[in-house]
């Protein structure tokens, strides 16, 4: 069975997080829960930070991608650990300003950012954007200008690359909402614009090719890319960014590449293709997530009935769902699950382990492997700290699990469980 690092199982058959028994934590907290530990993400932010440093010879820069859980302990935790944040909205802004980071080391991103956005980090005193298109390019010098500011601008390109992941989540390729596309002249005539404009400055290049890339070559292959485009050009580009999509494990049957050897890979890429296109070396920069608090959170659920149907399959229903982890319903996620207090029982069948939505679909995997489920066992579904919190709904009013942190010997909640009052504060 896969565990992640932070995760072990005591001599009683008991799952341990950091060393704390995790279905104690449960109890205390109530289910659903998020868990995670903290020291596992400050490890994956020293892997980045520490890889690029050892492997780059120019300068670096990691920047948290806060779509994949964004509050303000992880943006916190995030910006202590010397990472800038990358933010796709209006509200990610805010939070990773709450959180206390410099305006400055925000990256503000997204296909489609409205112009009271736009207005709201320029008036925040954001100094990065990366530019999803020429249109975005106009908008951005115009309000930049009623705004007495010159940001930094990097265009988001769309390589051709199509990384070998699920089709929802490749957005390197042309077919794509993201970017500005390199088969055609539009990059080109775009870099020719940002170049001339008052209110900018055009700073690098940016592409993000997908997300859960297992192998090094898909990133050699943007860097290099970028790095050509950036010849072409003549034009003094300071930076270039490779994105993100650094894959991570959720099941045995999955062999992502180590994440440090992926990304020297691609850091010596860019030295290479520097001396070739003659160009001095670029500050390069990453934007992991996933990476990042993926494999340092679980997810806990309460085992609540047990439906066996002869001949068809066995259903594990608990008392969460599409509403704390969307993910399979979305695109047919595969988790790895197990019973939090029966952690050396063999599994007993393959089983479908189904959430308490009114949707057929409201399913967190199928053929699952599992012990004998029984009505209050803890069902702990691994890997789930990237995109569960983030993508949480009330859906059938229901109020939204707590975070849960494993950190010095105890947990403590960083994010407090949502209350019926709390479902109905909007409402006028």
């Amino acid at each position: 069975m896969y565990l992640p690092q932070c995760c072990s199982v005591s001599p009683n058959g008991r799952l341990l997080m950091d060393g704390l028994d995790v279905a104690d934590i449960a109890r205390e907290y109530g289910t659903p829960l998020y868990l995670m530990s903290e020291e596992s993400i400050v490890s994956a932010c020293r892997l980045f930070t520490d890889t690029l440093k050892a492997a780059y010879p120019g300068q670096s820069v990691t920047a948290y991608a806060s779509k994949a859980l964004s509050c303000k302990y992880i943006l916190s935790l995030a910006r202590r650990e010397g990472l800038w944040a990358d933010v796709v909205s209006g509200g990610e802004l805010y939070t990773a300003l709450a959180a206390g980071f410099d305006p400055r080391n925000i990256i503000y991103h997204g296909n489609n950012k409205t112009e009271g956005e736009l207005t709201y980090a320029l008036a925040s005193g954001v100094g990065y954007f990366v530019a999803d298109s020429t249109r975005e390019l106009y908008l951005l010098d115009e309000l930049s200008g009623k705004a007495g500011a010159r940001p930094d601008v990097a265009l988001r390109l769309k390589p051709g690359i199509e990384a070998h992941t699920h089709e929802y989540v490749q957005t390197g390729k042309i077919d794509s909402k993201f970017g500005i596309p390199m088969e055609t002249d539009e990059a080109l005539r775009a870099a020719e614009i940002a170049a001339g404009m008052k209110n900018i400055s055009l700073a690098g290049l940016h592409c993000h090719i997908g997300s859960q890339i297992f192998i090094s070559e898909p990133f050699v292959c943007a860097a290099q890319t970028l790095l050509r485009f950036a010849g072409q050009t003549g034009l003094p580009l300071r930076d270039v960014n490779i994105g993100g999509g650094f894959g991570i494990r959720y099941t045995d049957s999955q062999t992502p590449e180590d994440i440090s050897a992926m990304l020297a890979a691609a850091a010596n890429a860019v030295v290479l293709a520097a001396g070739e296109q003659g160009l001095p070396l670029p500050r390069l920069m990453c934007e992991p997530g996933r990476s990042v608090v993926g494999p340092a959170g679980i997810t806990l659920y309460t085992v609540g009935g047990v439906k066996h149907i002869p001949g068809v399959r066995t259903y594990v229903s608990v008392d969460g769902g599409m509403t704390d982890n969307i993910r399979h319903a979305l695109y047919g996620a595969e988790y790895t699950a197990a019973l939090a207090e029966r952690m050396r029982e063999p599994p007993d069948a393959a089983v479908t382990i189904a959430g308490r939505a009114c949707e057929s679909g409201d399913l967190i995997g199928t053929n699952m492997p599992l012990a004998n489920a029984k009505p209050g066992d803890i069902l702990a579904i691994f890997a789930t700290g990237a995109y569960n919190y983030s993508m949480a709904s009330n859906y059938n009013r229901v109020p939204r699990p707590p975070i849960v942190v494993a950190r010095g010997g105890r947990a403590e909640a960083v994010v407090r469980r949502e209350t019926y009052e709390d479902l109905t504060r909007c409402d006028l």
